[in-house]
């Protein structure tokens, strides 16, 4: 049996895959004081739903993210190393997450084993130092758990749901904010809600698009 997500509550979707949710986490002490849910999800399912091409199949769009991820990351101060290729396939490091409950402490960890330290999760010997880091000595045998595959699925499905189109993103008052640049307009709507409901911000949500095939 899965668990649904309760979109109630303040949450935030990742991918270990995406160096700004690195990044974005790595600020956790400037998020809004609220309890979010930390929820993995496959990117790739999210970009497979809404007919996104992939980011690193534009070659450069691709240079640009990663030179755009290391800028931020200097420009935060926050320690910063590519894994040794990318984009890397996520889905050990996001099942382990998802079978040990996606604590902060455990989704912190995985993230700095990646893009603090440059290591690749999807290797054999890569996922089994990172399993020795977390200490989680049955991490094979967790992530290949039915349990743990269905979760993944529910939360990828849930996320659809909501309207997620990407990562990080966090979902907040029945609203998201997409990206590691939201994290101002985060902070100003959790601390002003009624901006959203203001005429401008409804005038623009709801403008039609200008293009007949759109």
């Amino acid at each position: 049996m899965t668990d649904g997500i309760d979109a109630r509550q303040p949450l935030w979707f990742y991918d270990f895959v995406s160096p700004f949710s690195y990044l974005l986490l790595e600020q956790h002490d400037k998020w809004p004081e609220l309890p979010f849910t930390l929820t993995p999800v496959r990117l790739n399912d999210l970009y497979r739903h809404w007919g996104q091409r992939v980011a690193y199949d534009v070659p450069a769009k691709r240079i640009f993210t990663y030179r755009y991820a290391l800028f931020r990351a200097e420009q935060l101060g926050i320690p910063f190393r590519m894994p040794p290729a990318h984009p890397f396939d996520s889905s050990k490091a996001i099942l382990l997450a998802v079978a040990l409950g996606s604590e902060l402490t455990t989704v912190r960890e995985i993230f700095r084993f990646i893009w603090r330290d440059g290591r690749d999760p999807s290797s054999a010997d890569g996922f089994a130092d990172l399993c020795e880091r977390l200490k989680v000595p049955d991490g094979l045998e967790l992530i290949e758990r039915e349990s743990t595959l269905a979760q993944l699925s529910r939360n990828c499905a849930d996320a659809i749901a909501l309207g997620v189109f990407g990562v990080p993103t966090f979902w907040l008052n029945n609203q998201l904010f997409w990206g590691e640049d939201a994290l101002p307009m985060v902070l100003y709507c959790a601390r002003t809600p009624n901006w959203l409901d203001s005429k401008e911000v409804k005038r623009i949500t709801s403008l039609p698009s200008g293009l007949a095939n759109a």
